[in-house]
């Protein structure tokens, strides 16, 4: 069991704090970087919000791909399997199960 999170940081906005996620069963960690890339962009790009995140910002685009990133590692292969459904499920429950 490992526990996930992320904390950038920017000159704008110093260390942003993403969600975190203990006991997150890891299956793969291969592509997770990846996913988490793509949801933070995700995030940055599009302005209709989960978990009460609304609007653009670096603290809703990181939980995008904070918890796209956790998503990814919970399956096996390196692509993400995660819905948007999934991704805005985790983020306002905060419990990423293993992924079958």
């Amino acid at each position: 069991m490992n526990d996930w999170s992320s904390a950038p940081w920017s000159a704008d906005t110093g260390y942003v704090h993403g969600p975190s996620m203990p006991g997150l069963h890891v299956r793969d960690r291969i592509g997770s970087g990846d996913a988490f890339a793509a949801g933070r962009i995700y995030g940055l790009l599009t302005r209709d919000g989960a978990a009460g995140l609304d609007g653009p910002g670096p603290q809703r685009a990181l939980a995008y791909g904070t918890v796209h990133g956790a998503l990814a590692m919970t399956t096996p292969g390196d692509v993400s399997m995660a819905s948007l459904a999934e991704v805005e499920a985790l983020m306002a429950d905060g419990s990423a199960a293993v992924r079958r």
